[in-house]
């Protein structure tokens, strides 16, 4: 059935809105998102994370960021030497091939929301994990089961 005359506006307009909303739509902002989780892993655990952008958790956690942020974690625990480490950002395989999807679909605009929001980027490193070293030079507590002590033999006479 041909709709009347004034419905084939309507429709051109809903279409219109829908082609648009499809090239204004990035691939892998839609396919990964714009946030990623890390996640913060120390041994010991119940260390004190700390990242340059306000975040504080208690380890092992997991924290949220956007995929274009770049920051630091300080992870610190008394009688522990405190540690630092940067966390950047780089391509993803996923993200790339979300990024070029954006030929087929997207388009130059695709292409700028996906540079715009990060969404092809990914943390490393993720998981952030470090061995944390007593302070003072005292040896790493030691794991598992004390070792049984070694018997010197008595000398027979």
């Amino acid at each position: 059935m041909i709709p009347p005359r004034g419905d084939w506006g309507d429709t051109m307009r809903i279409w219109l809105v829908v082609i648009l909303g499809l090239l204004a739509s990035g691939c892998a902002t839609v396919t990964r998102g714009t946030t990623e989780q890390v996640q913060i892993l120390s041994e010991p655990a119940g260390a004190e994370a700390r990242t340059s952008m306000g975040h504080v958790c208690t380890t092992p956690c997991t924290l949220q960021f956007q995929r274009r942020d770049e920051f630091s974690v300080t992870i610190s625990k008394p009688g522990y030497i405190r540690q630092e480490v940067a966390v950047t950002t780089r391509l993803a395989a996923g993200g790339a091939a979300g990024f070029a999807g954006n030929v087929i679909l997207g388009g130059v605009v695709g292409m700028g929301v996906d540079a715009a929001t990060g969404s092809t980027l990914e943390h490393v490193p993720n998981p952030v994990s470090v061995i944390l070293e007593p302070a003072g030079g005292a040896p790493p507590p030691r794991r598992g089961p004390p070792r049984p002590s070694k018997k010197q033999s008595e000398p027979s006479t």
